[in-house]
């Protein structure tokens, strides 16, 4: 079972033409034209986070569901709904079999452990090791990444913020993913990062730290709703209340995802609420896939990250779909794209 910390941890991690075009020969338009854009939908199982947190439903179904319900067969796991089975090796057995069985792609574990940018150099030492058995994990999957964290998901809900400065912290952070983008390379994964809470909302912040890092196999997992860098204080220290909470400060979604496109090795296309058009409500998915387009990249994955459904089930705000009606809702914004801009 979940504690009470990984489940807040969760929760909260749940946030320039230059007209050139005319200086370039028109057979190398013709062939930038010519490229198609396209990407396979994956699925996140943060998705299911409500089902999951209530025991309705397990880790272990996740493949099952994504394949039979949503005809999707790319996976994205996340930590926590592993309850600490990821080194048991009769129970990774069984979840590989299961998804062999089915033809299913495992992608990516999303891993929301210890701090890889703690300041304190014994605990950032230990954070990176415990991420070796989610390295372990993800290849035994047949994964091509992880998905970490620069930065202590529990100060930034407490409103503690961040333990030292954006320098410092990025410093502790460049560190840190070094020697884990290290230790992944000998199994052949990547270890990308997300933008998710604290500094990490801040997309120059987030490429300044990068850039120290000399890896083959570092990246960038843009969230399209993790820009987040400051809530207003919840009026109840409750899940409602937690949930109910608003962003004041926020980062401009589509300049921080340019800008994190160079490193991007995936997307994560997050959703809450979709208008009477079908559209999502937080996010133009047209104009920030175009920005995606433009910066070349091509033929990854862009995994379905729904939310509506906690702040329905748990939050109880019944204006927000159900988790299988959400996934289908962007799943369909997806398919549009891909027709649209392909």
């Amino acid at each position: 079972m979940n504690t009470r910390r990984q489940f807040l941890s969760q929760l909260g991690l749940a946030t320039a033409g230059l007209g050139l075009s005319s200086m370039l020969p028109d057979t190398l338009l013709a062939a930038e034209s010519a490229k198609k854009f396209t990407f396979e939908i994956s699925l996140a199982e943060f998705s299911f986070a409500s089902e999951l947190y209530t025991g309705k439903m397990k880790n272990m179904d996740f493949p099952a569901r994504a394949k039979t319900e949503f005809g999707i067969s790319v996976l994205e796991y996340v930590s926590g709904f592993f309850n600490n089975k990821h080194t048991d090796q009769a129970y990774m057995k069984e979840l590989k079999q299961r998804c062999d069985d089915l033809g299913m792609k495992n992608h990516l574990i999303m891993v929301d452990g210890e701090n890889i940018a703690s300041l304190d150099a014994a605990k950032r030492q230990k954070a990176v090791e415990a991420h070796y058995a989610w390295v372990e994990a993800a290849k035994y999957l047949g994964c091509t990444s992880i998905r970490v964290n620069w930065g202590d998901a529990m100060s930034a809900l407490s409103g503690k913020g961040e333990e030292g400065s954006m320098e410092e912290v990025g410093k502790a952070a460049a560190e840190g993913y070094q020697k884990l983008c290290d230790f992944a390379a000998k199994a052949g994964l990547n270890v990308i990062v997300e933008n998710h809470f604290g500094y990490s909302t801040d997309p120059d912040w987030l490429v300044s730290v990068m850039k120290q890092v000399k890896a083959k196999n570092k990246g960038f997992l843009p969230d399209f709703g993790n820009f987040c860098a400051e809530r207003s204080k919840p009026a109840t220290m409750d899940l409602k209340g937690i949930m109910a909470t608003k962003c004041v400060k926020e980062y401009d979604k589509y300049d921080g995802v340019q800008k994190m496109m160079p490193y991007a090795k995936g997307i994560s296309a997050k959703t809450h609420k979709f208008g009477p058009d079908g559209e999502d409500v937080d996010t133009d998915f047209i104009r920030i896939f175009k920005i995606i387009k433009a910066s070349g990249w091509t033929g990854g994955y862009v995994g379905i990250e729904y939310e509506g459904g906690l702040m329905r089930d748990l939050g109880g705000d019944t204006s927000y779909l159900p988790n299988a009606d959400g996934i289908k809702a962007t799943k369909k914004l997806l398919e549009k794209v891909q027709k649209e801009l392909a």
